[in-house]
């Protein structure tokens, strides 16, 4: 080797060497810092429905775990005319009220005895929501949108924020003639479970916002909450959609507009920059300790629609599955059946010998992915 050849390779393996020993991963303080936080969520209602309120502990960036919740706290509501109404512990760090004591309060707030510590939200007046006008939809070649409409004739509303619940019939791959029992396979009848239609739920989880500062009426039109693709199964047979609305102040619309910001436009060099939250819940004990979290007093409106697939675009392409139907005579189909993994679908008889499809349990049963328990509204 030349000289000029050995002294090009001991610098390549030196800058390698320079290079290696520069890496050092960063973890900045936000993200392993041991905050324990008080996380507050949820509003006092004023209205029909009951009041519920969420208490949870805040962890860092890096702890992949569920937060915890905040159970055994003392929770209650009080007004300015003097009226409490005090929250039951439901479930671990779930807090409900739903008496009537609430509906006559024009201004209230929450209070909270957690950790041997005292929490208050600010004092908020208390705003009655105007009713949803519609629900409506329209589809396209790749999907549908679903929009609300709202406005109140008193222009005395301006900010709103909505969130949802959605249902969808779950339909199996193949409708099953058969069943497997007891090491038998028998015609389904009346008192065979339910496993070709089932249901699935989900609910909202980006925050829906609007204002009408810049209209001269207070009117929402065609707000669009979500959009769901053509080939999504929740359009196979029938979907749903609750849709609840609130009324909300400017200070509240700001605080979600920031989380808004915060958690769902970051990730580009053009997004805007993180800001500081700052609720309007505070530590009376501790002046100085960060509470998480917005308490507003509102009524709640809300709204349910059904869509059928009849009513949509028939050129939509179906949801495609992996699944494929097996025909095999009785003895392989009984091998198959015991495994556990596969369910019998239909009879097939060829050149006079009985034989059967089968199909994969997922395929057939559509209790492996929802539930066969109608929901009441449904």
């Amino acid at each position: 080797m030349r000289i000029q050849d050995f002294t090009k390779h001991v610098c390549w393996l030196l800058l390698l060497l320079l290079i290696s020993a520069c890496e050092e991963r960063y973890m900045p303080n936000v993200i392993v810092a041991p905050n324990r936080f008080l996380v507050v969520s949820g509003f006092i209602n004023i209205g029909e429905g009951a009041t519920t309120i969420k208490l949870s502990r805040a962890q860092n960036l890096s702890d992949d775990s569920a937060p915890t919740v905040e159970s055994g706290a003392i929770v209650w509501v009080e007004g300015d005319n003097g009226a409490t109404a005090t929250l039951e512990e439901a479930i671990p760090g779930t807090y409900t009220y739903n008496g009537s004591e609430l509906k006559g309060m024009s201004k209230c707030r929450l209070r909270i005895r957690a950790a041997n510590k005292e929490y208050a939200s600010e004092l908020v007046t208390a705003k009655k929501t105007p009713p949803i006008d519609s629900i409506s939809w329209k589809p396209d070649d790749t999907g549908l949108d679903v929009f609300v409409n709202t406005h109140d004739p008193l222009n005395q509303t301006r900010y709103y924020r909505w969130d949802y619940d959605d249902a969808w019939e779950y339909l199996a791959e193949y409708y099953a003639e058969l069943e497997y029992v007891n090491n038998e396979i028998k015609r389904r009848d009346a008192d065979s479970d339910e496993i070709y239609r089932c249901y699935q739920f989900g609910k909202s989880t980006n925050i829906l916002l609007n204002n009408t500062l810049k209209l001269s009426d207070d009117r929402v039109s065609e707000f669009r909450l979500l959009r769901i693709p053509s080939v999504s199964t929740k359009l196979r047979s029938r979907y749903s959609i609750l849709v609840r609305q609130y009324a909300i102040s400017k200070e509240e619309f700001e605080y979600y507009d920031i989380l808004r910001k915060n958690t769902e436009s970051l990730g580009t060099l053009f997004d805007p920059l993180p800001s500081q939250l700052i609720g309007n819940i505070s530590c009376l004990s501790n002046p100085d300790e960060i509470v998480i979290g917005y308490v507003g007093a509102y009524s709640v409106e809300q709204k349910r629609i059904f869509i059928s697939r009849s009513e949509l675009p028939g050129r939509w392409r179906r949801p495609r599955a992996n699944c494929r139907l097996d025909t095999l005579d009785v003895g392989d189909a009984i091998l198959y059946l015991e495994s556990g993994g596969y369910l019998p679908v239909a009879e097939y008889i060829e050149a006079g010998q009985l034989q059967y499809t089968i199909s994969s349990k997922s395929c057939v049963d559509c209790r492996v992915s929802a539930t066969n328990v109608k929901p009441s509204y449904w």
